[in-house]
This record gives structure tokens, C-alpha cells and sequence, in this order.
């Protein structure tokens, strides 16, 4: 799989000057994390889970989540642990014929299980039998040290049975992360949870919606997570903890944006005619009048705030995610010139657009994670921006039925 292999090669040839590279379900995990971007949730009870997880790749998606928890009703959970297991032996050509009769092994996304309980995952595991080859890991809610442990002990014994690597993406959204009062023992607590289980962590994932929920608010289309105060600093502080550039640190994704449209697309019709004629103003107009505006920010906004990856609950927002994770010749210009060999020593470079300093010891860590963004999203070609990207797959949208996820 590829982040933009849903894409015409000569459309891709167009977009970028470095292509994004193919990766799979087995490369190092620091790979992976990286490689996330739009992680799309979809409630496990869903009668046609298997062929909306090919449909999904077909459109660009990378990661998704097919849940257990949130996204459906106490009472479902059984019947979605079921459809579960049944869709995901379609997926692996048992139990029914896959989605157009493919085999569905090298179409698939990442795919990872939201559970409720820690016995579910040995359980899951030994219901799919070989059909949890098809499993990258769970996701673990409400994650503190008290709850976690479990959780991470019971995916290390569904591992060994399983016979193959599973990762954990915990979810940081517990009261006591929130609260100041218990918030410093509550992330030292998870950082020894996780740091005893590095190596089964793949990222770190966090709940706003929670944190909202636990002082009745509710952040408008116009406000991003930024903007509610008792947010921004939980995320900070995560970051500040659990997100250090020095080797300890983990990869944090992006929380869920909870606002869509199911009736209308990202572009109005006559702008996709064609990408690359300079309507990136109209184009951009396009996007504020279809209310993502808010959307866009808040991707800005975690990436600055050292944020990678999405949460998502609806296909509409893996388009803007990913056209926003390429980078940007100027940013590859500056990245690769900093790690430059002869400039390991340090110093102070101009930077070869002339608009800024590239001070090569402090910006170090900025330009390793900006190669592997651009190895895994790939590098834009000089005039190509965000827009045009985005364009791009919505007129891939165009050759194929767009799936819609319910709100997990």
C-alpha cells in the first residue's frame, strides 16, 4: 500500500516531484506510526464492513478502526463481536467470497479493533483464527496505568497465540488525564505503562470528545480543538510528556473533527473539470462554503503543535488530512539541506528560498520527521499546494461510490 496509490500514475506524476513510497502491513512500526494519516472508525456492526473496507482503500485510506466501543449500543456488542469475525473471514476468503472476489490480503488497510473490555482481544483473536492475520492491533479506550496494563498484557498473550505482531494505539480521554488536579500522576502513569510495552505501541491516540463531554462542551464548526482552552492544554501537556523528539517520545495523532455532510461533496461539480488551470482561489472558496474550513485549521494546528495523523469518523475527511501531510518542496529543501553530512557540526544556513534560517542543530528533529512525512506522503511539486491535491482525489472520488461511515 501507498498513501495516493488510489491516484492515476499520471496524475501522481503531476502532483509530486518525489512520489510517496509503498509500504506494508509489516514495516518497522516507527514506519507505520507515520504512516497512519486518516485513521477512519467505522462501528463493527456494520452489515457491509468487508466490502466497505475495500471500497475505503480504493479511495485512499490507509488505517481504519473498525469499533467495538463508543460507536455502538451496549446491547450491540455481541452481535457486533459476530459480524465482526464474519466480515473480517470475507476479507480473508473464508466464510463467503470477498468483495468482487478478491482476496482482499494486499487491498486492505491497516486494520485495527477498538475494544471494550481486556478479555476481548484473546477472545477476537481466537474467533478469527487465521483471518486475524489481516489484524495490525487494537485500540485500547480510557487508557490510564490502572486500565491499561491489562490491556496491554492481554494483546502481548493474543500476540503468542495469533503467531503474528499486533500493535496497541491507546486512547488518552480518562477524566483524571483532564483534570489538574490529577492530571501530572496520571500521564507518568501512562508513560510507565507504555514505556514497559514500547515496542507493541504504535501511537498514541487522543479522546476530545471525552474531554469535552466532561464539562458539557461542545466545540462549533468554526472552533477548532485548539480554541477550547481546557483542551489545547491536555494536548499540550500529552505532548510535553509523551511526545518528546529525543527518542523517548511517541507518535501522537490528531483528534476527531465531528462535523460532515452526508449529501454533499468536498467540490462543487463545475470545479472539476479540470486541477491544474490556477482556480486554486475558487477552489479554496469551494472548501469554506462546504463548512471544512474548520477542519483545515485544526490539521494545520496539530501538526504545529507536534500532532501527527488524524482521527476521523467520516470518508469525507481522509482527503484533507493526507493533501495536507505532503510536504512542500520549500520544506524538503530546508530538511534535506539541514541534515546535510558536512553540516553536522552545526551552524547557521540560509535557506536556499531565501525567506528564512535553517539553524541546523535546533532544527534537526524538525527536518527527520519532515523526510519520513515526505517519504511516506510524498514531496509536492514546486506550484502544487494543498488544493490541487485535494482536487485530485475528489475527481478520484467521482470514479467510485463514496462509502459513508457512521460517527463513531
Amino acid at each position: 500500500m501507498r498513501h495516493f496509490g488510489h491516484l492515476p500514475q499520471e496524475v501522481r506524476h503531476r502532483l509530486f516531484q518525489y512520489e510517496p513510497v509503498e509500504f506494508t502491513a509489516e514495516a518497522p512500526g516507527s514506519t507505520l506510526a507515520a504512516a497512519l494519516g486518516a485513521t477512519l472508525y467505522c462501528p463493527a456492526t456494520r452489515p457491509s464492513l468487508a466490502a466497505d473496507v475495500v471500497k475505503q482503500a480504493r479511495l485512499g485510506v490507509v488505517s481504519m478502526v473498525l469499533c467495538l466501543e463508543d460507536s455502538i449500543g451496549d446491547s450491540d456488542v455481541a452481535a457486533g463481536e459476530d459480524n465482526l469475525v464474519r466480515q473480517l473471514e470475507t476479507l480473508a476468503g473464508r466464510g463467503g467470497t470477498p468483495p468482487d472476489g478478491e482476496t482482499g490480503g494486499d487491498e486492505i488497510p491497516l486494520l485495527f479493533v477498538r475494544v471494550r473490555e481486556p478479555g476481548q482481544i484473546a477472545d477476537l483473536v481466537a474467533r478469527l483464527g487465521p483471518a486475524a492475520q489481516l489484524l495490525s492491533g487494537f485500540v485500547l479506550p480510557k487508557f490510564t496505568e490502572e486500565r491499561g496494563i491489562p490491556f496491554l498484557e492481554a494483546l502481548t498473550e493474543a500476540e503468542a497465540a495469533a503467531g503474528r505482531r499486533l500493535f496497541a494505539m491507546p486512547v488518552l480521554e480518562s477524566p483524571e488525564l483532564l483534570h489538574l488536579e490529577t492530571r501530572a500522576a496520571t500521564l507518568s502513569g501512562i508513560a510507565r505503562a507504555v514505556d514497559k510495552y514500547r515496542e507493541r505501541v504504535l501511537a498514541l491516540r487522543l479522546g476530545v470528545t471525552d474531554f469535552c463531554s466532561a464539562y458539557g462542551l461542545r466545540r462549533t464548526p468554526e472552533m477548532t480543538a485548539y480554541d477550547v482552552q481546557l483542551v489545547a492544554s491536555v494536548i499540550g501537556d500529552v505532548v510535553n510528556r509523551l511526545g518528546r523528539a529525543d527518542g523517548t517520545g511517541y507518535t501522537v495523532t490528531g483528534p476527531v473533527w465531528e462535523y460532515f455532510r452526508l449529501q454533499e461533496r468536498i467540490f462543487k461539480p463545475q470545479l472539476r473539470q479540470s486541477i491544474f488551470t490556477g482556480r486554486a482561489e475558487e477552489l479554496r472558496t469551494a472548501l469554506i462554503d462546504h463548512d471544512i474550513d474548520g477542519l483545515l485549521r485544526e490539521i494545520e494546528l496539530d501538526r504545529a503543535n507536534g500532532l501527527l495523523g488524524k482521527t476521523c469518523i467520516h470518508p469525507s475527511h481522509v482527503a484533507p488530512v493526507h493533501a495536507l501531510s505532503v510536504v512542500s518542496l520549500e520544506e524538503y529543501s530546508d530538511a534535506t539541506d539541514i541534515l546535510r553530512p558536512e553540516r553536522s557540526g552545526g551552524g547557521v544556513v540560509r535557506s536556499a528560498y531565501t525567506n528564512k534560517m535553517n539553524e541546523v542543530k535546533p532544527h534537526r528533529a524538525w527536518a527527520e520527521r519532515t523526510l519520513l512525512r515526505a517519504e511516506l506522503f510524498g514531496v509536492a511539486r514546486e506550484g502544487v499546494g494543498f488544493v490541487d491535491v485535494l482536487a485530485a482525489g475528489a475527481r478520484a472520488g467521482d470514479a467510485a461510490d463514496v462509502a459513508t461511515a457512521a460517527p463513531a
